[in-house]
């Protein structure tokens, strides 16, 4: 599969090569393009631009964003005008939790899914993985368990090393951050 990365600070990069290691493709951007380069040496596809980003991604795109949460807005208003209808934007950053309400309610009129991602992980994440809390709203409430119990007041609350921490030894899973295992990871 394939998944354009926007922000390739130390979790973007490390998550693009955790990715790249289970064989997916990426597309990849960031400001500073000696990043960009450093991941093309490694067999991502680089880009200079926003444009060029998402001419390279095959559609329906699939874009995660790895910004900090004052720079999504921008990013997103540079990016929205260059998607189109069933394009998926993922923000995997540190953005309130209402600030993606609003998003999602805005691109939902362009025909953009916007899906909340919580990202927790650190650097480490490319060789544990990462602990994700997605924010998927009325597909996880029918998809969920009945007796399922939310983590946080909200769907959208960001996890912290001691929710991921104690979710795996709930769950009495290995020392990995991710509850699913691959032989490629």
């Amino acid at each position: 599969m394939e998944l354009g990365m926007i922000g390739l600070g130390r979790m973007g990069t490390n998550m693009v090569r955790r990715l790249r290691r289970a064989g997916h493709q990426c597309v990849v951007y960031d400001i500073h393009p000696e990043v960009v380069d450093t991941l093309v040496k490694e067999g991502a596809s680089g880009t200079t631009s926003l444009k060029d980003f998402a001419s390279k991604l095959k559609m329906p795109r699939a874009v995660w964003m790895m910004v900090p949460a004052a720079v999504v807005d921008p990013t997103l208003k540079s990016l929205v005008p260059l998607l189109e209808s069933n394009d998926v934007v993922i923000d995997g950053g540190n953005s309130y939790y209402h600030d993606d309400l609003r998003r999602s309610a805005e691109l939902k009129t362009k025909g953009i899914h916007y899906v909340d991602v919580g990202t927790s992980g650190g650097v480490w994440g490319s060789e544990r993985g990462y602990c994700l809390i997605p924010s998927l709203g009325p597909w996880l409430q029918v998809l969920k368990r009945r007796r399922a119990r939310p983590v946080g007041r909200s769907s959208a609350a960001r996890p912290s090393t001691a929710t991921c921490t104690a979710v795996r030894a709930a769950r009495a899973t290995s020392s990995r951050w991710s509850t699913t295992e691959s032989s490629t990871a």
